[in-house]
């Protein structure tokens, strides 16, 4: 034994577990973007950190792609709701009407959470979004407004939600 004495508080390092590797999103910047920054596809503002709307930027301000253009562009969705069953069939048009609107009040306040396709084929259908909480918001919408099953499935190794709602 030693004749030092151990510090209280003091956790010796373990080099028998594994450790977790830091998840990698490749749509987050790589560092902070220049204030202001205007999305060259959508017009959203980088301003204070995060992107906005309806911030005015100089005519001179520095120009690049939002993630969610990015997205939009490659076409990689970070979130999937699949909507199915009887009870869609019959309340189609309606609950198309209700998801379109939360995907607009969402959009409105967070300019990265939107809509990127919404597919009909063989009595489902699926939506996809460019962030996996619009997905979960989505789904929830329907789920309260509806009721039925709810189930959401999220792969941490891609960094993708897929909910899926049926009655």
């Amino acid at each position: 034994m030693s004749s030092r004495s151990i510090p209280p508080g003091y956790q010796p390092v373990r080099h028998d577990r594994l450790l977790q590797e830091a998840q990698h999103d490749s749509y987050k910047s790589r560092g902070k973007l220049p204030e202001p920054t205007i999305c060259a596809h959508c017009g959203a503002v980088f301003h204070a950190g995060r992107w906005q709307w309806g911030i005015s930027a100089a005519t001179d301000a520095h120009r690049a792609s939002c993630p969610a253009c990015q997205r939009v562009h490659d076409h990689c969705p970070a979130g999937f709701v699949f909507l199915a069953g009887a009870f869609l069939q019959a309340h189609h048009e309606e609950i198309l009407h209700l998801v379109r609107n939360e995907a607009e009040r969402q959009r409105a306040e967070h300019p990265l959470k939107r809509v990127m396709a919404i597919d009909e084929a063989e009595g489902e259908v699926r939506v996809s979004t460019t962030d996996i909480h619009l997905a979960r918001a989505l789904g929830e919408a329907v789920h309260h407004a509806y009721q039925g099953e709810l189930e959401f499935h999220y792969n941490p190794q891609e960094m993708l939600l897929r909910v899926h709602w049926s009655r």
